[in-house]
């Protein structure tokens, strides 16, 4: 199954991820702290290595692509279409040291940000899930 396809919740309560997060406001205070955690963890070199020195475009397509994956506006999908995460990622060698290295500095960044562990841990085991199907270096 494609993990993209595997909502947080079901379809009728989707929107309570986004509104229980806190928002657009919240999904903006994780998204810096995971580009910060990006730029401080030694385990996260190799993933940092892969962005440009100035972080502000990817953070602005990562809140707007978690916002719309959490409930929220559909703001991603009107600019840039379908996530196609796999193809956009594909120039990228992702294996399990990647995802674990992405992993750590989401989880970090949720337990900075998001005060309710229930939620936190939900969201962890979505991430988990695409972050594994990301994988493209047959590590």
């Amino acid at each position: 199954m494609n993990p993209l396809t595997i909502p947080v919740v079901d379809a009728r309560r989707v929107s309570v991820h986004f509104d229980a997060i806190g928002g657009e406001p919240a999904v903006t205070r994780i998204v810096d702290a995971f580009y910060r955690q990006m730029d401080t963890r030694p385990d996260a070199r190799g993933i940092r290595a892969l962005h440009g020195p100035d972080l502000a475009p990817v953070k602005a397509v990562l809140v707007r692509y978690l916002c719309e994956w959490l409930g929220g506006p559909k703001h991603y999908s009107d600019e840039r279409g379908h996530p196609r995460l796999r193809m956009r990622h594909a120039a990228f060698s992702i294996g399990a040291a990647e995802r674990d290295a992405w992993l750590a500095c989401m989880r970090a960044a949720l337990d900075e940000t998001a005060t309710d562990p229930a939620l936190r841990d939900e969201l962890m085991r979505a991430f988990f899930r695409i972050a594994d199907w990301m994988r493209n270096n047959g590590d």
